[in-house]
């Protein structure tokens, strides 16, 4: 079943993930760390660090669902000749080139709008590339990742950091009462999108988390799959090879 953000619209899932971080892109930034009490900077920063345990080092990376660059920046302590970001949503790259312009960055990270499941990029370009909380929001998954794939080099390594269902008792049901009832009236009082957090737990439950996504990057073309949990199963960082 695909999970839409606006149920009341006619238009597809690719449209209105594009309309609903453009309307939420001004307050993401303190959404994402108020919502996740700060954790999700240390996710990003253990996702990056599961991706330089695979050699050889990426000189040119790919940040897909790059939205304000917040994984592209963390991924500069790898040292990349080059990052480019791209994202579907013309909101959040405006609000990522002006943190990457106020950081003197515009020479290492570039932003680029562009539809991830058609990434406009030649074939074997890029070492890595890395996607935090954006497969989820793919109009069609395999699409998306098969996409990746053809834009990297052979041998290269991708690194997706997403949500997860947490399934602990009682930490899973204490969490989903947080997600589906307390975030998104935080997240519609402070973004102004009533649909935009109400989107997110629905689309996190949808999700085909832990080893089953394994077997879909397998499916669409990669090799030497791990993944590992976080912060007792909220999140979890994907890696895998081409």
């Amino acid at each position: 079943m695909t999970v839409l953000p606006y149920k009341d619209q006619n238009k597809g899932k690719k449209d209105q993930v594009a309309t609903m971080f453009d309307n939420i892109s001004p307050r993401y930034d303190l959404l994402n760390h108020l919502l996740s009490l700060g954790i999700d900077v240390l996710w990003r920063k253990e996702a990056i660090k599961m991706l330089k345990k695979r050699k050889p080092q990426p000189q040119l990376l790919l940040d897909v669902a790059t939205g304000t660059g917040d994984f592209a920046m963390e991924a500069l302590v790898l040292a990349p000749d080059k990052i480019i970001g791209v994202d579907i949503s013309a909101g959040m790259l405006e609000v990522g080139r002006q943190k990457i312009k106020k950081q003197g960055l515009e020479d290492r990270i570039e932003m680029i709008q562009a539809d991830s499941e058609n990434l406009p990029f030649e074939d074997n370009m890029f070492d890595a590339a890395i996607v935090a909380f954006g497969v989820r929001n793919f109009e069609d998954l395999k699409k998306g990742l098969r996409e990746m794939n053809r834009v990297l080099k052979p041998g290269g390594v991708v690194t997706i950091l997403e949500f997860s269902r947490m399934r602990t008792f009682p930490l899973k049901q204490l969490f989903n009462f947080y997600f589906k009832h307390i975030l998104p009236r935080i997240g519609k009082m402070i973004s102004k999108d009533q649909s935009a957090y109400t989107y997110l737990p629905e689309s996190v439950q949808a999700f085909p988390d832990g080893t089953d996504f394994l077997k879909i990057l397998e499916e669409t073309g990669y090799t030497k799959t791990e993944w590992k949990s976080l912060t007792f199963g909220v999140s979890a960082i994907y890696v895998a090879s081409k």
